[in-house]
């Protein structure tokens, strides 16, 4: 074949795939528009007919929910309400009056933690206290974003909040102005023995990078440093920027810390520190948990990945995604997944699937491994996987009973009540056997039951033998099961009795020391510090676990 048939057969080709591509795009294009008019349609026939009333913000509301459900757990809609929400997750900042509640069994609203040098604190609220109404209007039943369109506002705005104050029948009127709210993103930091540093960082919102290099800094200024723990447990993340500025903290310039892959290859970046490290040399680990997710993995998987630090605790939570916000009209937006991290190995931290927004582990064989920077071996297929591993001892279900009822909680509240003062400082505060014994009396007394896993899982066996008509083949078994459940219940009070009497401990501290003193509290018996204490320690352990020459 002679070299112009092959040009003419060549450029035929051409045209034929650009003709394709073109063709497939407009037919995209077409089912969008098609089913943008037949969502539209349906929507209208349903506002229009319907044989009840309906709320077309709310039916519109349920129907993005529903489609940004079906994608990934982090692309969803942000109305006009929900702004300020977001904001805050941001920057950490809000006008408010500077609480934080929790919904407690009888559904009242329970003030569970005050800000330092709040309103709230001003005002003299207390964990333990109830908030009745806001302006008049009942709280009871409302759910967080309701609860938040009453309680925020604008700087300057006044409020009268009707409570009851822990330990009282009576209801009080108490008027608050609401001032911007500023959550510090790193709550505390200080040392835990005479050469072992701490910082504590909750959210990755403005400024965490500075506040972090500050802290380390400062324990570097006074003291002969061996060792530093940079605490990441609960912290579901934040800005990108902040998560790079922290890992520069203790890396030098231009390392490569996390890549931004999309569908829009424009989009495509590679994030590099900026700046040289605080101290590259002082030997770091970092504690997670299952709750540290998206910044906090792309800083422990950076730091894994460069083998600068030991990572310790449990597996974290899985999120290597990115969001972006996009206005779609009347004050609302759409924050939607635009593309994926990629740590320096080169690895996702995201995880493969999820149920009801929980990362699901998968086999060993689906994941993919690849190597740090001291080829050592390391996995994705979701979360960063630590170094140590550490069980504490909140996975055990007398623990998680007693939390999840808020009994611990109610204790430290009736103690307050009872002790106006404390002695000494937050690290110093034991509690007595006598007042352990106190506790058990508290429960007992107060007629509380709760259930443990196991007994919940009885109970569900009991109602499934009832519906199937079995109940009375296993009723003696049944029976035998449960006085066994109670009587080891009762027993799991004395055998954990020093891990109930640390989270009493700290739950008290608070009432007296705010937040601080819970943290310096706490640390006195965390089972993933001492860890992390003893491995810092331990040199040529640490040196092992990171292939350091």
């Amino acid at each position: 074949m002679n070299s112009n048939k092959m040009k003419s057969l060549s450029i035929v080709a051409v045209v034929a795939i650009a003709a394709i591509s073109i063709a497939g795009t407009q037919n995209k294009y077409f089912e969008i528009a098609k089913n943008i008019e037949i969502f539209a349609n349906a929507y209208k026939e349903l506002n229009t007919y319907y044989v009840d009333d309906i709320d077309p913000a709310k039916l519109m509301r349920i129907g993005i929910d529903a489609m940004t459900e079906s994608l990934d757990p982090f692309t969803n809609y942000i109305s006009e309400a929900d702004i300020e929400g977001y904001r805050i997750q941001s920057t950490g900042k809000y006008g408010g009056i500077g609480f934080r509640s929790e919904v407690h069994e009888d559904g009242l609203v329970t003030i569970v933690e005050i800000y330092n040098e709040s309103p709230a604190e001003k005002a003299k609220l207390s964990p333990g206290d109830v908030v009745l109404k806001a302006d008049g209007r009942s709280i009871k039943g409302k759910n967080d974003e309701e609860l938040s369109d009453l309680l925020k506002g604008s700087p300057g705005t006044k409020l009268t909040l009707t409570v009851r104050k822990a330990g009282s029948a009576k209801e009080e009127n108490i008027d608050i102005t609401r001032e911007e709210i500023k959550i510090p993103n790193v709550p505390y930091s200080g040392m835990i023995t005479d050469n072992i540093g701490y910082v504590n960082l909750t959210t990755f919102t403005e400024d965490a990078g500075e506040n972090v290099g500050k802290a380390v800094r400062e324990l570097k200024a006074k003291n002969q440093l061996k060792g530093i723990v940079l605490d990441l447990r609960d912290n579901g993340g934040g800005l990108l920027t902040e998560a790079v500025n922290v890992v520069n903290t203790f890396v030098g310039k231009d390392v490569l810390t996390v890549s931004m892959r999309s569908k829009v290859k424009e989009w495509d970046k590679d994030f590099k520190t900026q700046n040289g490290a605080i101290d590259a040399d002082v030997p770091v680990t970092v504690l997670m948990n299952h709750r540290s997710a998206s910044a906090s993995e792309i800083v422990s998987g950076a730091l894994q990945d460069l083998d600068r630090a030991v990572i310790i605790g449990e597996k974290s939570y899985g999120k290597g995604l990115v969001q972006n916000t996009k206005d779609v009209g009347y004050g609302s937006r759409l924050k939607l997944t635009t593309a994926k991290y990629y740590i320096p190995s080169g690895r996702c931290i995201q995880a493969v699937y999820y149920r009801k927004g929980e990362a699901i582990e998968i086999a060993d064989s689906l994941k993919n491994s690849f190597k740090t920077k001291n080829l050592r071996v390391v996995y994705d297929g979701g979360g960063i996987i630590p170094d140590v591993k550490v069980e504490t001892t909140k996975s055990i279900s007398v623990i998680q009973a007693l939390l999840k009822r808020h009994l611990i909680f109610d204790y430290a509240t009736q103690y307050r009540l009872a002790h106006p003062t404390i002695t000494g400082t937050a690290k110093d505060f034991r509690l007595t056997d006598a007042d352990y014994q106190d506790f058990i009396l508290f429960i007992t007394k107060a007629n509380i039951n709760y259930d443990t896993e196991v007994e919940t899982l009885l109970k569900q066996l009991e109602d499934k033998a009832k519906a199937a008509k079995q109940d009375a083949l296993l009723q003696t078994d049944l029976a035998a099961m449960r006085t066994k459940l109670a009587t080891e219940k009762r027993s799991d009070l004395t055998k954990y009795k020093s891990a109930i009497k640390a989270i009493i401990e700290k739950e008290i501290v608070g009432r007296y020391f705010a937040q601080k003193g819970k943290i310096e509290q706490g640390l006195q018996v965390d089972e993933e510090v001492r860890e992390a204490v003893k491995l810092l320690n331990d040199v040529p352990r640490y040196k092992q676990i990171l292939k350091m020459k």
